[in-house]
This record gives C-alpha cells, structure tokens and sequence, in this order.
C-alpha cells in the first residue's frame, strides 16, 4: 500500500458500538459483547481500508434496515453484516473465508446458538458471489444491502469508485483499469443485480447507470 495515501475515513463509531449490543442480545447472546464489539470496529478500521471501513459498516446496516422486513432472521443478517469483511486485505482472495471463520469462533463464546452461527458463516460467505439462491431471504437481504452502494446518486458513486481505487493503490493503474473493467462487465451482464422487491424497484436502474459510467470512463 502507498504509506502517502490518505488515512482510511474516520467514522463516529458510537452509534455502532450500541448496535452492536443490540443485535448481539437480539440474536441471543448471553455474554458480554463489548470486548467483541472493540475488535470488530479495530478491524473495520485497519489503515489499509479506504472503502471497506466503518463507514461503509454503517451502511450496509442502514440499508439493512430497510430490507429487514423481508428477511427471515435479521439478526443474523445483521451479525453477518458485521462480520462480512472484518478481515480484509485487498491483495488477498480468501478474506470472506477468514471472515466467516472468524465468526464461527466469536459467536459461540458469546453464548450465541450452534445454528444461528452457522446461518451468519454461510451469509458471510455469500459474500463471495452475492449469488443467493431462490427463496433465500437472508441472503437477499444481506447481498442487497451490500451492493447498494452501486446505487448512489453520482458523486457518492464517484467517491465509492475512488476509494476503491484507493485500496488497490499497489496495483499499476493499467491493470486496475483492466480489472476494474471486467467486474464492472460481470456485474453488468447479471441479469439482476437486487433480489429483493426494493432493491430491484429502488436500486437496479440508478446502479447499472452507475456502473456503465465508469466502465465507459475506464475505456
């Protein structure tokens, strides 16, 4: 990473921190969460993230919010949430393992149950492909709620697609263009991007603009 880059944004992590307890009790745990919560925000605020900081943690939870109605178990979209990129490097490939890995080990030692564990492990890793299956609502919701960032009005798009830019500053700029350029294709060529009922009214049209701009400002 460029150590002359700019720090990674800072974000009020109090609002945060008493989500945390929130949604930790709502799923069940019967320990306290606060040591937990200082690691996971530790993480989400490691100086080699420019997008994936608690910034970006705040967001997924709000939009979280709005989709919550149509998931089966928003506690465990919203640990899932919390967990999705806790580990993070951007030149690695295997950060949504490590990160459901670390899921697994955290969310038994604060008394949360075998099976709800495993249901934010598994959307942890839907993280990969933001590919859920028919009929998965959690997932649904989680990939949605992830993913709406490609959704913002211009200029907070054009501050997402920097930031991007920004973790990948070790990468020579004719090869970002190229890699940059074949995600865009890919996520262009799905034929949806939002499985929910809101982010396919809500957020499809204003995304695929989004993302046909910069593809055609990459070429």
């Amino acid at each position: 990473m460029d150590t002359d880059s700019p720090d990674a944004p800072r974000h009020d992590t109090a609002p945060l921190l008493a989500r945390w307890h929130a949604t930790a009790a709502a799923a069940g745990a019967d320990r306290d969460p606060a040591p937990y919560a200082d690691r996971l925000l530790a993480a989400w605020a490691e100086p080699q993230r420019r997008y994936h900081t608690t910034a970006h943690l705040a967001d997924v939870l709000a939009r979280i919010d709005v989709l919550a109605g149509h998931a089966e178990d928003p506690a465990a979209v919203e640990l899932a949430a919390w967990f999705h990129d806790a580990v993070y490097r951007p030149d690695r490939s295997e950060n949504e393992e490590r990160s459901a890995t670390l899921a697994e080990r955290a969310l038994p030692e604060l008394g949360i149950g075998p099976a709800r564990t495993a249901e934010v492990a598994r959307l942890v890793r839907l993280t990969v492909s933001h590919d859920p299956a028919p009929g998965d609502t959690n997932g649904e919701v989680l990939c949605d709620a992830d993913l709406a960032v490609l959704a913002g009005d211009p200029a907070a798009y054009a501050g997402y697609a920097a930031a991007v830019r920004a973790e990948y500053a070790f990468v020579p700029e004719d090869a970002f263009r190229a890699g940059r350029a074949a995600v865009l294709r890919q996520l262009l060529e799905l034929p949806r991007l939002y499985r929910t009922p809101y982010g396919a009214e809500h957020w499809e049209g204003p995304a695929r603009h989004n993302l046909a701009t910069e593809l055609a400002l990459l070429a």
